[in-house]
């Protein structure tokens, strides 16, 4: 969803939805106290479809001491060498988002970037790599 981790762990299933639209997750933004409704997709709903209490947690004891414990273990064992964090998965959401068609203004709202300035960090990512694809053909 693109959602920082701090919004995450304060989820509880009432703040989950469905509506003719499809599913959203209602939350206050902790950073900028913007309440927000962000729609997920049908995959990511059925992923969380273990719907208890309307006032227990969407992720029951997530802690970020725990995320950045293990991630790092998760990361080396798919192989990986670079440094990963919990962030960097904002980052994937908005480049994958972005590589896939999604204009800057839509993602910078699933992102709820202020200004629209933050998201055309990942266009310019995205260009780059655009750069790098086409310099890999040589014709003779």
């Amino acid at each position: 969803t693109g959602i920082r981790y701090s919004d995450i762990a304060k989820l509880k299933w009432k703040d989950v939805h469905t509506t003719a639209q499809g599913h959203f997750i209602r939350f206050r933004q902790q950073k900028t106290q913007k309440q927000e409704m962000m729609p997920i997709s049908e995959h990511a709903y059925k992923l969380m479809k273990n719907q208890r209490n309307d006032d227990e947690m969407v992720f029951v004891g997530l802690k970020k001491w725990d995320v950045d414990r293990i991630l790092p273990a998760w990361v080396l064992q798919a192989g990986i060498s670079k440094h990963i964090t919990f962030h960097c998965f904002r980052h994937t959401y908005a480049t994958l988002q972005i590589s896939a068609g999604t204009d800057l203004f839509t993602v910078s709202k699933m992102l709820g970037h202020k200004s629209i300035k933050t998201t055309q960090i990942y266009a310019k990512l995205v260009d780059e790599k655009k750069i790098q694809a086409a310099g890999k053909i040589m014709l003779e």
